[in-house]
């Protein structure tokens, strides 16, 4: 595997290293021991899918309270989608920023996400499966969001029209520091 840095700290993409012959390819898409070795957390407790039906679904920004922090490394498995990583941690030089990739089953990368940092994503294609390894068990009273277009943040996103959101995600407040 190889590791690519983003503009956010903790933020990196994750590149598979597929071995093809006449079958096609294989690759490994985690092995703890290299996350180790970068640095990163590698204890994953939680496995998770998520699967869209219509391009344009937009599900986001989501992030899990203090002592309920997790990590994340999301892959496309089918389809593609534009992934959003935020920074929220107010002691972060990076603190507001945010970094999009394109992820597609057909890339194979993932983006691995630090403890502090909101996950979103649209998709670009309809009948998007995501997988997701999380370093923490979810806990529904430590789920927290913020606003997928709140002019605090100005995440740009690909699609103009949003097709599907969850009434909670669009109607979320802005953001403030209180």
């Amino acid at each position: 595997m190889k590791f690519v840095p983003t503009k956010i700290e903790g933020v990196w993409i994750v590149e598979m290293e597929r071995h093809h012959d006449e079958r096609g390819w294989f690759a490994r898409t985690w092995c703890s021991e290299e996350f180790r070795a970068q640095g990163l957390e590698a204890g994953l407790v939680q496995c998770s899918s998520s699967f869209n039906l219509h391009r344009g679904t937009l599900r986001g920004m989501h992030y899990q309270a203090a002592s309920h922090e997790e990590v994340k490394v999301v892959r496309c498995t089918r389809g593609a989608i534009h992934d959003v990583a935020l920074d929220l941690r107010a002691d972060s030089p990076t603190w507001r920023q945010w970094v999009a990739m394109e992820l597609t089953a057909d890339n194979g990368l993932a983006l691995y996400i630090p403890k502090g940092c909101a996950h979103g994503f649209q998709t670009l294609e309809d009948n998007t499966e995501l997988s997701y390894l999380i370093t923490k068990p979810f806990h529904p009273d430590a789920s927290r969001a913020v606003r997928w277009n709140d002019p605090a943040f100005a995440i740009q996103w690909p699609l103009p029209d949003v097709a599907i959101m969850h009434e909670r995600d669009r109607n979320l407040p802005d953001f403030t520091t209180d």
